[in-house]
C-alpha cells in the first residue's frame, strides 16, 4: 500500500495551483480603484484582503524553506496598491509550486510553529500547516468575492457558475 504521506505534497501543489488561480480571478475582478471598500467598520478593507494573502504566501515560503514562520512578513514592505498585492501574489504562486516540489517528500516529518489560539503556539506537520494556509486563502477569497460584487465589479465563476459569469 502506498504511503499518503509520500504523495501529499504533489496532493498540495495541485490544489494550491488550482486555488490559486482562482483566488488570483477573484482578485483581477475587484475594481482596485475602490481598494479601500469595506461593507463595515469592522470589515478589512479590499487592500487589507489582498495583503492577507501576500502575507500567506510569505509564511507558506518561509515554512517551506525551513525558516519561522510566526513574524515571517513582518519586516517586509506591505504592498503599497492593490495592484502591486495582486501582482506579488500571483508571483509567489511559482515559487511556492517550486519549492514544495523541490523538496517533495522530505517536507512530510517536518513541523511548523505557529498560533492555535489566542496568544498561544503551536506545533503543527508541515503539510497539516500548509494546508492550513491554503484553506485560509480560500476563506478570504469568499469574503472578496462578496466585496467585488458590493464594489461594482463582476463576480467570476469560483466552482460553478454566477449571476455574472453563467455557465451557458
Amino acid at each position: 500500500m502506498a504511503d499518503p504521506q509520500r504523495h501529499a505534497p504533489a496532493a498540495f501543489v495541485d490544489a494550491f495551483a488550482r486555488e490559486h488561480a482562482i483566488t488570483l480571478r477573484v482578485l483581477r475582478a475587484f475594481p482596485a480603484d475602490r481598494a479601500d471598500f469595506r461593507p463595515h467598520e469592522r470589515s478589512a478593507s479590499a487592500l487589507q484582503l489582498a495583503r492577507t494573502f501576500v502575507g500567506e504566501g510569505r509564511m507558506l515560503l518561509a515554512a517551506i524553506r525551513g525558516e519561522p514562520v510566526i513574524g515571517s512578513g513582518s519586516s517586509a514592505e506591505p504592498p503599497a496598491t492593490f495592484e502591486a498585492a495582486v501582482h506579488l501574489f500571483e508571483a509567489q504562486a511559482a515559487d511556492v509550486a517550486r519549492e514544495v516540489g523541490r523538496r517533495g517528500a522530505a517536507l512530510a516529518p517536518e513541523t511548523v510553529e505557529f498560533f492555535t489560539g489566542p496568544r498561544q503556539v503551536g506545533t503543527y506537520s508541515m503539510m497539516s500547516f500548509l494546508w492550513l494556509m491554503l484553506h485560509d486563502q480560500i476563506h478570504h477569497r469568499g469574503q472578496l468575492s462578496v466585496y467585488v460584487r458590493m464594489a461594482g465589479g463582476r463576480v467570476p465563476s469560483i466552482y460553478g457558475p454566477t449571476a455574472d459569469e453563467p455557465w451557458t
